[in-house]
C-alpha cells in the first residue's frame, strides 16, 4: 500500500471557511463550514483516486460524494481504526451503489440493479419519456387558477438525461389540469399525456407553482 503524507488543514474549500476540520487519513481532511461540507483531498491522495471514482476536483462533497473517498481507500480505511471504521465502509459501499452505479460497477464488476439504484430507476423512467413533455411542477386546488378537483401542472418537453438521472428539459413551457386522483408526486416523473393532463391556456403564476 502506497504511503501517504499529511497535510495541513485546508484554509478555504468549496463550501467556505472550514468551522472544523480533521485529518481522517494521511491527506485526507474531513471539512465543515457554515453552508456545507465534505472530505478534501491532497493531490497525492487525488492522484492514487481510482480512475474510476475519482471527481475532477479534490472536493468530494459530504452527502454522496465522500462515499467515493471511502470506497477508494476502502481496505486502508477499514484498518484505521477508527471508531464504526467498518460501518462507515459499508454505509459508503452502499451509497456508491446507489447513487453512483455506473462508477461502482465499473470500480467493482459487480452490476447494479436498478432496486439497489434509485439513480437507475430514475434513468428508466425519463428513458420512456425522451421527446414528450414531462411535469416540471405542480399546483393543488387552492391556486386560483386551478378548478376544485384538479391539479394544475406545468411541464416541459423531456429532451435527455445525464448519467445522474437528471433531465434536460427543451422548450416553451406548457399548462394543463389532471383530476387529483390520477396525480401521484412521489412518481419518479409524471408525463403530461400518461396521467391523462387536458392542456389549457394560460400562464401559472409563479408563485403558486411546486416545484418536484
Amino acid at each position: 500500500m502506497p504511503r501517504f503524507h499529511s497535510i495541513p488543514a485546508p484554509i478555504d474549500t468549496l463550501w467556505g471557511t472550514p468551522q472544523q476540520a480533521e485529518q481522517i487519513l494521511p491527506g485526507i481532511w474531513e471539512v465543515h463550514t457554515a453552508s456545507h461540507g465534505g472530505f478534501v483531498l491532497s493531490a497525492e491522495r487525488q492522484d492514487a483516486m481510482p480512475d474510476a471514482l475519482r471527481l475532477p476536483g479534490v472536493s468530494y462533497e459530504e452527502d454522496v460524494d465522500w462515499s467515493l473517498v471511502i470506497l477508494g481507500f476502502e481496505a486502508e480505511y477499514r484498518n484505521s481504526g477508527r471508531r464504526a471504521a467498518a460501518l462507515l465502509a459499508d454505509n459508503a459501499r452502499s451509497s456508491v451503489r446507489a447513487w453512483h452505479p455506473d462508477r461502482f460497477a465499473a470500480f467493482t464488476g459487480e452490476t447494479v440493479s436498478e432496486i439497489e439504484s434509485p439513480v437507475l430507476r430514475r434513468r428508466a423512467a425519463y428513458q420512456q419519456l425522451i421527446g414528450q413533455y414531462i411535469v416540471c411542477s405542480a399546483s393543488g386546488d387552492w391556486a386560483d387558477w386551478v378548478p376544485e378537483g384538479k391539479v394544475g401542472v406545468v411541464a416541459r418537453r423531456l429532451e435527455s438525461i445525464d448519467a445522474l438521472g437528471h433531465p434536460r428539459l427543451t422548450g416553451d413551457a406548457i399548462q394543463g389540469l389532471v383530476d387529483k386522483v390520477a396525480y401521484d408526486s412521489s412518481r419518479d416523473v409524471n408525463g403530461f399525456d400518461a396521467i391523462g393532463a387536458v392542456r389549457v391556456d394560460g400562464n401559472a403564476p409563479a408563485t403558486k407553482e411546486i416545484a418536484l
